[in-house]
């Protein structure tokens, strides 16, 4: 424990993490060490993302990014990262609940094209049209023609979007079954976390060789030069925020562009193409 006389000791840095490992288990002060150099780097390039916004806004460009991955794959983690000081007037997060029965009647892009971005604004799907290409097929909520369908206009939909000049990132965040489960029980043994847990999840765990296969198909059908997908693949929460956030800043020239003094480039052994990976 520290004292008194510990702080009198300290003259800069250095020296104050020295008295820190007399002190400190080593486990213990290395966790530490690796939150605050966590925070600090976070805390840079949600300063490049402000810059980002400001860009984005002045030059009235439209930039949509998606999130996806399997569940508890940390999307929603990144997302809270990514917008926490952005300005919401020029931002938007959206996250569609299941659709009605009047949507369902629908063409299946048209609840989703109403949430695209305006000019100057930026908004993050947090899960988007590509549930009709994973999700519904694995747990039976579509049909082998409607996914059949979606699959074949997906990538003129795209294609649309891009000649219009929208912006469009798609990140797919991979974990291992092994963390999947880890992260599930980790929900189930806090009460804050709790309501993030459903019946769909626990059977996405049962049907995971499923998801895999419809998740290849996803990648192999809409992966294209204009709107390719990037995979984020680790384990680590806290690397996949910070390399995604790389990715996504990596993308723009825009002004103040590396003021913050941060690595723009994300590693290239978390951030992939999946043709990359293919090969």
């Amino acid at each position: 424990m520290l004292t008194i006389e510990d702080f009198h000791k300290y003259k800069n840095k250095e020296d104050f993490l020295e008295i820190i490992k007399d002190i400190v288990d080593k486990k213990k002060l290395s966790n530490i060490l690796s939150t605050i150099a966590y925070e600090n780097e976070l805390l840079h390039l949600q300063a490049e993302l402000v810059n980002l916004q400001h860009w984005v806004a002045k030059h009235n460009k439209r930039v949509c990014v998606i999130f996806e991955g399997r569940d508890a794959s940390g999307k929603g983690g990144a997302v809270r990262r990514f917008t926490e000081h952005l300005n919401p007037r020029s931002m938007r997060v959206v996250a569609l609940a299941k659709p009605t029965s009047v949507e369902q009647g629908q063409w299946y892009f048209r609840r989703y094209i109403k949430e695209l971005p305006n000019p100057g604004e930026i908004v993050l799907f947090d899960r988007s049209w590509y549930n009709r290409a994973v999700v519904e097929p694995v747990m039976g909520f579509c049909d082998k023609n409607q996914y059949n369908k979606f699959m074949v206009q997906v990538p003129e939909f795209e294609h649309m979007l891009y000649e219009d000049g929208l912006i469009l990132i798609k990140l797919w965040f991979s974990i291992s079954k092994e963390e999947q489960i880890s992260r599930f029980n980790s929900r189930l043994e806090n009460p804050l976390k709790r309501w993030k847990f459903s019946a769909v999840d626990q059977e996405g765990q049962k049907r995971w060789d499923d998801y895999t296969f419809y998740k290849e198909q996803m990648f192999s059908k809409t992966h294209s030069a204009f709107s390719p997908w990037i995979i984020i693949k680790t384990n680590d929460k806290r690397k996949a925020r910070l390399e995604s956030m790389r990715y996504v800043l990596s993308k723009f020239n825009y002004e103040g562009k590396g003021d913050s003094a941060s690595v723009l480039l994300p590693d290239p052994n978390v951030v992939q193409r999946y043709h990359r990976m293919v090969r």
